[in-house]
């Protein structure tokens, strides 16, 4: 085999940017051959766009049963994607997931255990773990060789979203439909990093702000403190209303900071340890001597591109995956934390009360309102690249 048969299941926003990287040949070990929608706008424009020989199917559970595909990429709503990947291992199909892993991670465990029992490859669309930004700060923070993590704080404010945005979707903004705001949908891949990174913190305050700067049930401005299992503590901001926006990741570490803004990544570096110069340093108010460098990282920045590049290569010659798909259940875990404290009004620890978790937001569900609106599919170019961009 030197082809693997890819088929996605959902053709919405980022499902088309996939299915068009796919038909202009940017991932030559992938064919695709089918895609599956239940919109019916959706499969006219898979008619109207996509070869002849892409088979078009409307929903994704036919497009299994058919044969015609050996992976399928799941581009669905996040309720569905723990379903799809399950459904998927079943039908002995490799399968690549959107984010988030799902919207609770009690479905998202039942899913890895799946990924267990198979020996079909299972990877995550975690495109920003691509991002040579990213990997040299993971190089660095993993290194040792600036000590332990004291401080992280991120503000990531550039996810701005319009009403038309929300809008254009019935499922959009909803708790039944997405299963919350912008820390389901936007930010993800901010809270994937973030324990990649620095690790999971073991306690969470947040305050999540419903419809603060939108006319929506979920919320769109959150502002989170964490402490991690050594001491060290964070803060994570964001929110879909401003501009401009701002994206600063600062890590602070025992003989350094590391500052990210404005896709240039800085660092302090000190001459000793903090730790060690504060207790033997005579001085009262002179912090350490050190001094500020531009660190240049290399290679290319793919995004989606070098996520399915590496999804085929594990299938064909087990090379690494950007991401395991199991890891999908980490930054989950993450916002459930984040929204479960908001909802509770209190510090929560990790792991959470996973079955709590599910009783507040089943009652969240229960009084969503799906919307009645005329459905859009943006074009998504460009705006999925966080990677400490103006």
């Amino acid at each position: 085999m030197d082809k693997i048969k890819l088929g996605i299941i959902g053709i919405g926003n980022m499902g088309s940017v996939h299915a068009v990287s796919l038909i202009e040949g940017n991932i030559p070990e992938l064919e695709l051959t089918a895609v599956a929608d239940i919109r019916e706008s959706r499969r006219r424009w898979a008619k109207e766009q996509l070869p002849n020989n892409v088979q078009i199917f409307s929903d994704g559970d036919s497009l299994m049963e058919d044969g015609c595909c050996d992976a399928v990429l799941i581009a669905v709503p996040h309720y569905d994607h723990p379903r799809f990947v399950i459904n998927a291992f079943a039908h002995g199909l490799h399968a690549m997931c959107e984010k988030p892993a799902g919207v609770y991670t009690l479905q998202v465990r039942k899913m890895n255990e799946a990924a267990a029992k198979t020996d079909r490859v299972f990877g995550m669309m975690f495109n920003q773990r691509t991002n040579p930004v990213y990997r040299k700060i993971y190089e660095m923070v993993h290194s040792q060789k600036y000590g332990a993590l004291k401080r992280v704080n991120w503000i990531i404010t550039d996810w701005y979203r319009t009403q038309a945005y929300y809008n254009s979707g019935g499922w959009r903004a909803t708790w039944a439909g997405e299963g919350g705001g912008v820390l389901i949908n936007q930010c993800p891949h901010n809270l994937d990093l973030l324990q990649w990174i620095c690790g999971m913190p073991a306690k969470v305050h947040a305050f999540c702000h419903i419809g603060k700067w939108h006319d929506i049930e979920v919320e769109d401005d959150v502002t989170a403190y964490m402490e991690f299992p050594n001491g060290a503590t964070g803060v994570f901001v964001t929110t879909t209303g401003d501009a401009p926006g701002t994206n600063r990741l600062e890590i602070t570490l025992e003989k350094g900071k590391i500052v990210c803004e404005n896709n240039v990544l800085r660092f302090y570096e000190l001459d000793c340890s903090e730790r060690e110069y504060c207790f033997t340093t005579p001085e009262g108010f002179r912090p350490p001597a050190g001094h500020w460098t531009e660190i240049v990282t290399e290679g290319e920045n793919l995004q989606h591109t070098g996520v399915l590049r590496a999804f085929a290569a594990n299938i064909l010659r087990g090379e690494p995956l950007v991401a395991n798909g199991e890891e999908g259940i980490n930054g989950l875990a993450l916002s459930n934390a984040m929204y479960l404290s908001g909802w509770l009004g209190k510090t929560v620890e990790l792991p959470i009360d996973e079955n709590l978790f599910l009783e507040k937001l089943n009652e969240l569900r229960a009084n969503s309102k799906m919307k009645e609106v005329q459905e859009i599919t943006f074009n998504t170019e460009g705006t999925y690249g966080s990677g400490g961009k103006p």
